[in-house]
């Protein structure tokens, strides 16, 4: 970092506060069910994607909007945990959250457990998704102890 200027630091700085706003706006959204503000966070053509084929994915703002549609029912209570961002030039970065969800299915209470790699890209001078892998750990049914 010595070999940037003082501008350049502050640079890297705003984006990265930006881009730690993201997950922290995307938890809010699915919470307060906002799908316009949720849609709103990933480009154009942004994606969602798992590592489990059971659980849809997503591609471009309207699919996106009918994927958290679909998910609210189980009233996804997520927790975003140590993000991890590598900036990777002025409009483009990547980065690893944690993530615990809390939700109801099946009339129990659920938790999963993972992490999201995610692609950032800065668009009209606003940092949104690109992309979004979620990685799951663990979900199951909440032990009632």
């Amino acid at each position: 970092m010595a070999d940037k200027s003082i501008e350049a630091q502050m640079q890297d700085m705003i984006d990265r506060e930006a881009i730690r706003n993201l997950p922290l706006q995307y938890c809010h959204c699915v919470w307060q069910q906002d799908l316009d503000g949720y849609v709103n966070l990933f480009t154009a053509d942004g994606s969602f994607s798992t590592d489990d084929p059971s659980l849809p994915g997503a591609q471009g703002r309207a699919g996106l909007r009918t994927m958290i549609q679909g998910g609210l029912a189980m009233q996804p209570r997520p927790f975003i945990h140590n993000h991890v961002i590598e900036l990777g030039g002025p409009d483009q970065a990547t980065g690893t959250c944690y993530v615990e969800v809390h939700m109801n299915r099946e009339g129990k209470k659920w938790e999963m457990k993972g992490w999201y790699n995610d692609e950032y890209a800065k668009v009209d001078g606003e940092w949104k998704f690109k992309s979004r892998r979620i990685t799951t750990d663990s979900f199951g049914p909440k032990d009632a102890a």
